[in-house]
């Protein structure tokens, strides 16, 4: 192998690695849910021991975001997701209709592949081990080039405390050596079943692509509403929680404010004294120049830093302390960058009338990322009824984007892979979870007499057909010949 070229190598190590991770998943396929559960919780316990570790890892190989927040997440996707998932049922018998007599069975899809994204990578290979795994399959993943080793790294500790607590060999892989051939190969090869994919854009559509099932996220674009009844600076804080936790590499992270003329100044001062800094129309220029390329392409080297590195790239002085840089827009599209994602410390911000214009430029917005998730900040459950109906999968209340979208702060599952629905070109509008990965069959016992209900039917249409033959002399010997038919159909039923 050494004498091959890297390509041909990576793309030969993904299907080795397939056909390790087919074979663990026949083997996952006839664990008992008491097995599987011991083997979660040795998984958990290993994301947990190593969360800090992998946290600052990610942090440095990437140079994206906090580790202290990444560790944070990592915890989240280990010992949080752990006591969030133990009790679900994924064995057997799932449900059962005693009126109906069905019954649901649950049964593995078989090997997953996972696509990992650079923002997330150490927390998404936690958050996919533990769901395909508590779903009685295997995994493999595709890391991102540019956090190849610490989603590596993260892969083998769940895979060694998954295997150590009786799970197959296998049944965790991960390349070590990405490429584009390794990930096409992973997505079009036969011992895939299922694909997840979180990632840019473009991976997405080419997961979509691959011939067989997927599970697809979109970009996020999140406006958070600061409505007229809200405590303006609870909101303020819990934006800006939210919009600094691990520097806004969440895609639930909010991307723009908007508050209402009455609030207006309420809210400005809220945000300046919390440590927000609202950049003149020249300074937001020169940030977007270094934020944005072609337009509103997020600029990677940009992605999940603090306010300081990106003022002091910009050449502009900012106060001591600042959390978030803030720039006006007047408009959403092209011309306006600040109204596209951000995966990072700044905000776009927006005064409206009232409500109803908060409505309207909230579905503006969500364009840009549609079907995923915004938030609005209110006393008025009215207010948040309506906006249930904007064009996004998460209505976050009172709650911060990054936090709740994940099912960090709220009742939401938790999840590292959020779907965006139909609108968003998602397969699923939920928080990915371990049910997700399961085929549910269906057993069906018969309630009525086939026989019976075929002879029955049957008759019916004979007389209806047979009454408008007779009440329709008009209609011509079309009728008669139905007639005819279904009167034949009805006696051979009855065996004459």
């Amino acid at each position: 192998m050494e004498n091959f070229d890297y390509d041909l190598r990576s793309i030969q190590e993904a299907r080795d690695l397939a056909r390790r991770g087919e074979a663990a998943a026949k083997k996952m396929a006839g664990l008992t849910a008491e097995q599987i559960d011991v083997i979660l919780k040795a998984m958990a316990k290993a994301g947990e021991e190593h969360a800090l570790c992998l946290a600052e890892m990610a942090a440095e190989e990437t140079g994206f975001g906090k580790a202290m927040d990444k560790a944070y997440k990592n915890h989240a996707a280990s010992t949080l997701l752990y006591e969030e998932i133990k009790d679900m049922k994924t064995r057997g018998i799932l449900d059962e209709d005693t009126v109906s007599k069905t019954i649901d069975v649950a049964e593995p899809v078989g090997l997953v592949m996972g696509i990992i994204p650079s923002t997330n990578p150490t927390s998404t290979v936690f958050f996919k081990s533990m769901i395909a795994l508590k779903s009685g399959n295997a995994i493999v993943f595709s890391p991102h080039p540019s956090a190849a080793k610490c989603t590596l790294k993260a892969a083998e500790v769940m895979r060694d405390a998954a295997v150590a607590a009786g799970a197959p060999e296998g049944v965790i892989g991960c390349v070590s050596m990405p490429s584009m051939g390794s990930t096409n190969e992973l997505m079009k090869c036969r011992e895939v079943s299922v694909i997840i994919a979180t990632g840019g854009p473009a991976m997405v559509k080419a997961a979509y692509s691959a011939g067989k099932p997927a599970i697809g996220v979109g970009a996020g674009n999140s406006p958070a509403y600061i409505e007229k009844t809200a405590d303006v600076k609870q909101a303020v804080k819990t934006i800006l929680a939210s919009k600094t936790f691990d520097y806004g590499t969440i895609c639930a992270s909010e991307q723009s404010i908007i508050c209402e003329e009455s609030n207006h100044a309420e809210v400005v001062a809220e945000f300046k004294k919390q440590g927000g800094y609202f950049m003149t129309k020249e300074e937001t220029d020169k940030v977007c120049a270094l934020l944005f390329k072609n337009g509103h392409s997020m600029n990677a080297k940009f992605v999940g830093r603090s306010p300081q590195i990106i003022a002091q790239a910009a050449g502009i002085q900012i106060p001591e302390g600042t959390k978030v840089l803030i720039g006006k827009q007047e408009g959403v599209g092209e011309g306006y960058p600040l109204s596209y994602e951000k995966l990072t410390t700044v905000l776009g911000f927006y005064t409206v009338k009232d409500w109803e214009e908060a409505c309207g430029l909230s579905i503006r917005l969500l364009q840009n990322g549609i079907g995923h998730t915004m938030s609005i900040h209110t006393q008025d459950r009215d207010k948040v009824l309506k906006f249930a109906a904007k064009p996004a999968s998460r209505i976050l209340v009172n709650t911060g984007g990054s936090q709740g979208g994940t099912g960090i702060s709220t009742g939401l599952p938790i999840s590292f892979t959020l779907g965006c629905g139909t609108c968003g070109g998602s397969s699923v509008s939920e928080n990915v979870s371990p049910k997700h990965l399961l085929n549910v069959k269906k057993v069906a016992f018969g309630i009525k007499d086939c026989d019976t209900l075929a002879e029955e039917d049957a008759s019916f249409l004979w007389k209806e057909t047979s009454g408008k033959a007779s009440s329709s002399p008009e209609s011509g010997g079309d009728s008669d010949k139905l007639a005819a038919l279904v009167r034949e159909i009805v006696l051979a039923m009855k065996g004459q």
